[in-house]
């Protein structure tokens, strides 16, 4: 018996070690010869498979499917013609062991799907079957879409998750017609059915579309449109400069970017995918008729996150017109937009209805820039940069931010004029009609701005805008330099504050506020007029380096109404003016073309003489639109002027009965009370007793209203070189106006401006 110590000699010896493993080609072999045998199993229950799914009559699960998706759907769904499936493999947009797995491509023709039971689409009739001529290739009334054939690509590994994954899907000759009634009630949001969910998901990788039409009739919005789409040859779009697709294109112009298919849509690094599709688009919005074409990719990816999807458009509504070219990053979100902008219209403010964006009445304009951003809904978040154009005659540049929420979107931004064109910024004022028509004189030749304001779109949207007018192109008979405001909208709360506005060297800065949640609207205004040159109005004057004086002022009402206008005319509260330090002359007043206060000047003092003005005051209480002087004095080396009566802000008429006193006996017969009377477009200046005329109450008229539409506040007065002659009259101006019923009662200036009263500042 061998011992346990020794080898048996039957058994096998070890092989010698030499530090490396046994052979083991007869297991490879043997794993080889498996994985043979494995691969021709698959393949041959792929072979086996595909000739079932051929030979298979698929036709015979219509009924279920028809069934299925209708109880889903909760309307009539129907395909009509065949229905086939097969196998495809490699899958196209899979990378790595996963493109291997095969896939089933559903093929079915002729399909068909109703309109919600008892839905009747707005600007059709229910008993219409057949759609009108100019509409053939749009599906019958009770029809919601009407598809020729529809090919959809499925993986297989996602069905084992309860997820169905399509790759692609395939729309030939589409005719699909979304539709939405007045009462809110739309064709195309599916109900959800009672009960526990499936548990199923699924998703669509891209669309493909080929020959269709898609039409869109909104009875809230009174828009019916219909686009045709045509299937083209690619074609390499142009981008925006700047631009990822633009930086993608200048490299693929050098060679150093791949052409790619349409079945392949580039990412941002490789720039937009080529055009595939060609549209018209025509139909109306409301009386506007709409009409455009464009040019987009011919696949749309529905999951990706970036593929630069490309989309050209011109079109029209009315008097806006739109040109656009760029890319769509996630076309799926409509977000990732990066396109050049260029739009133009007659208003501003008929970019409402087709945006949702409030905008003021403005003559015809154009912007061109770069819009980057989502429209994504509910989400939306869009900011065109950069943007330049001009409106009427005005340039217009700056940049602006919307941002979609809840309760209201929001458009901040600022915007800057270098050469503002004053009759370009009147619509805006509401110194012109609807239509951009001047005013005339058989509608009453009123001078305040009686346009109403839009208020019923102030609840639409805030805003926070800031604009600034460098230069103000104008008659030399306004002496506008400059102006800027910040105009803040929020909850239908219109606020501009400041409103500030360079005039003869001064400044008239103001803040008005206007609530717009009511009707009529609520409005305070307040505002200072600071430092005007009065020679500066004038400036024939100005070259004879001659000074009329400086006015300082303030103005600070309450009202209720639906424009400027009615605003002034029933405002409450109170204004002053102040003069200091002029000069007045026959000459000089000629020059300014104040022909009345020529005369009177002349006959008071004389053809030649120069007169000293020391300063002047107008003080006035205003009690629903009429205004009543206070105290209105003028003072000079020779004489006092002092002037009583009323202004009617609301019906702009003028009475004003003015009366000299002379200071020296030569002038003592010439005391004759003057009158104003008229309207501000049309005053009518005389004398009641002899043939004095004098303009300068009407020019006093005329400094308060022209800066009505301002609010006023506070101001100090610089005390006059001559204290002793004039400060009675200038401690008026240490009183702040005050608006409503506390400024009219003037119970805070009332010992000042008793004192002025009863004062003789001559002496």
């Amino acid at each position: 018996m061998p011992s346990p110590t020794t080898p048996s000699a039957d058994l096998p010896r070890p092989a010698a070690s030499t530090g490396h493993p046994a052979p083991a080609s007869g297991v490879g072999r043997r794993v080889a010869r498996w994985l043979l045998v494995a691969l021709g199993v698959v393949a041959a229950l792929l072979v086996l498979l595909g000739a079932l799914l051929a030979v298979i009559d698929w036709n015979r699960a219509k009924p279920w499917v028809n069934e299925k998706v209708s109880e889903a759907t909760g309307r009539h769904f129907a395909i009509e013609g065949e229905l086939s499936a097969a196998w495809h493999w490699p899958q196209p947009l899979e990378e790595g062991w996963r493109r291997w797995i095969p896939g089933v491509t559903v093929q079915a023709e002729r399909l068909v799907m109703d309109h919600p039971a008892g839905f009747t689409p707005p600007f059709q009739r229910a008993d219409v079957k057949t759609p009108p001529k100019d509409n053939a290739d749009l599906p019958e009334a009770p029809t919601m879409a009407r598809i020729g054939s529809a090919t959809a690509t499925v993986r297989l590994l996602p069905l084992l998750a309860r997820h169905l994954s399509i790759d692609t899907v395939a729309l030939t000759s589409p005719q699909v017609a979304l539709a939405r009634t007045a009462d809110g009630t739309n064709n195309w949001t599916f109900e959800r059915k009672d009960g526990p969910r499936s548990g199923w998901s699924f998703d669509v990788d891209r669309l493909v579309l080929k020959q269709g039409v898609l039409a869109y009739a909104d009875g809230m919005k009174d828009l019916d449109l219909q686009a045709r789409i045509d299937t083209t040859e690619p074609i390499a779009p142009t981008s925006p400069p700047g631009s990822p697709a633009a930086k993608a294109s200048a490299s693929a112009a050098s060679g150093t970017t791949p052409t790619a298919a349409i079945a392949a849509p580039r990412t941002s690094s490789q720039g937009a995918m080529p055009y595939g599709l060609r549209f018209e688009l025509q139909g109306r919005y409301a009386k506007a008729q709409v009409k455009g074409q464009g040019r987009a990719g011919q696949v749309i990816s529905l999951r990706n996150k970036v593929v630069n999807y490309p989309l050209q458009i011109d079109a029209s509504a009315g008097s806006v017109a739109l040109s656009a070219e760029g890319v769509l990053a996630n076309p799926g979100a409509l977000s990732g937009l990066d396109f050049q902008v260029f739009l133009q219209g007659g208003s501003m403010a008929d970019l409402y209805d087709l945006t949702g964006l409030v905008l003021p009445n403005t003559p015809a304009f154009e912007t061109r820039g770069r819009l980057t951003g989502s429209l994504e809904p509910e989400r939306a978040v869009w900011e065109y940069n950069d943007f330049r154009g001009k409106v009427g005659q005005s340039d217009l540049q700056g940049s602006l931010k919307y941002t979609s929420g809840k309760p209201r979107p929001r458009l901040t931004g600022t915007m800057t004029s270098n050469q503002l064109r004053l009759a370009d910024l009147g619509p805006t004022l509401g110194t012109r009609l609807s239509g951009n028509t001047q005013r005339t004189r058989s509608q009453g030749g009123k001078v305040l701005p009686d346009s109403q304001f839009a208020a019923e779109r102030w609840n639409a949207m805030d805003m926070d805008i800031v604009f600034k007018g460098r230069h103000i192109i104008r008659p030399e008979s306004l002496p506008l330099q400059d102006l800027s405001t910040r105009a803040v909208m929020e909850n239908a709360q219109l606020r501009l504050a400041p409103l500030t506005f360079g005039v003869a060297e001064g400044k008239i800065e103001s803040q008005v506020t206007i609530d717009g949640r009511s009707a009529p609207l609520k409005a305070q205004i307040r505002g200072t007029v600071q430092g005007l040159q009065l020679s500066a109005l004038f400036p024939k004057v100005q070259l004879m380096k001659k000074s009329f004086g400086r006015m300082d002022g303030a103005i600070a009402l309450e009202s209720t109404g639906n424009s400027m206008a009615v605003l002034l005319g029933h405002g409450t509260g109170e204004m002053r003016l102040y003069v200091r330090e002029g000069t007045l002359s026959k000459q000089m007043l000629d020059l300014a073309a104040l022909n009345v206060g020529s005369i009177i000047v002349g006959k008071l003092f004389g053809e030649n003489k120069e007169v000293h003005l020391r300063c002047a005051v107008a003080d006035f209480m205003v009690v629903d639109g009429l205004a009543t002087a206070r105290v209105v004095k003028m003072s000079t080396d020779d004489a006092v002027v002092e002037a009583t009566g009323t202004i009617d802000l609301g019906t702009e008429a003028l009475d004003l009965r003015i009366k000299p006193e002379s200071l020296q006996w030569k002038f003592f017969s010439l005391r004759s009370p003057l009158y104003v009377r008229g309207t501000f477009g049309n005053p009518d200046v005389g004398v009641e007793a002899g043939p004095l005329l004098l303009r300068a109450g009407a020019a006093v008229v005329a400094a308060v209203v022209a800066p009505a539409a301002l609010a006023l506040v506070p101001i100090t007065v610089p005390a006059a070189d001559d204290d002793t002659h004039c400060k009675p009259l200038l401690n008026l101006a240490q009183q702040p106006v005050k608006p409503g019923v506390q400024g009219a009662a003037g119970t805070a200036s009332q010992p000042a401006r008793q004192a002025a009263s009863k004062a003789d500042p001559s002496r």
